[in-house]
């Protein structure tokens, strides 16, 4: 029962990320636009993601035997992700259909992507808080994925902001 329980959740994970990422394309290759309806769809989306993701973590098969100094990291980084991650969120007020000025207030001031920023953290995170050996193999195309969704978005800002060349040099990620 753990096992497909287990194998549920890679494939709940797995999928939600190529939703988004499908949506990130199609959005960059301008089919869509985002709007409430995007933002509630991406919304439930990315809820699913992240629960199925810590989910995965902690019912993971194959655990293994990190150093518990190790396993308190993982909650120091699930904890500072949610933080930038929220940081962003609460700053922009928004997870889709922005439509004002460039934001370099508040985190932005320091980060140009919190909100990945801290969904790369936590990716990290949960494996080593769990010793979850193949979600901690999966972190990497995980990873890999929201790198992506940033260097389209990165595509998108640098046409909509003309000073966002300048606001990358004073900005980290």
């Amino acid at each position: 029962m753990e096992d497909s329980l287990f194998i549920l959740l890679i494939i709940v994970c797995a999928d939600a990320h190529l939703i988004r990422t499908g949506y990130e394309i199609l959005k960059h290759k301008k089919y869509i636009t985002a709007n409430k309806i995007s933002f509630i769809i991406i919304f439930i989306n990315m809820a699913l993601l992240w629960m199925s993701w810590f989910l995965m973590c902690f019912t993971g098969l194959n655990r293994i035997a990190l150093p518990v100094f190790i396993n308190y990291i993982g909650f120091v980084l699930i904890l500072t992700g949610g933080f930038v991650f929220f940081s962003g969120l609460f700053t922009i007020k928004t997870l889709e259909s922005y439509n004002g000025d460039l934001i370099t207030k508040g985190i932005y001031s320091k980060l140009r992507h919190p909100m990945y920023t801290g969904f790369i953290i936590w990716i990290i995170g949960g494996p080593l808080l769990y010793g979850a050996l193949i979600p901690l193999i999966l972190a990497l195309p995980f990873i890999a994925n929201v790198l992506y969704w940033r260097h389209l978005e990165e595509l998108e800002l640098e046409k909509r902001f003309p000073d966002y060349s300048d606001y990358k040099k004073t900005t980290l990620f």
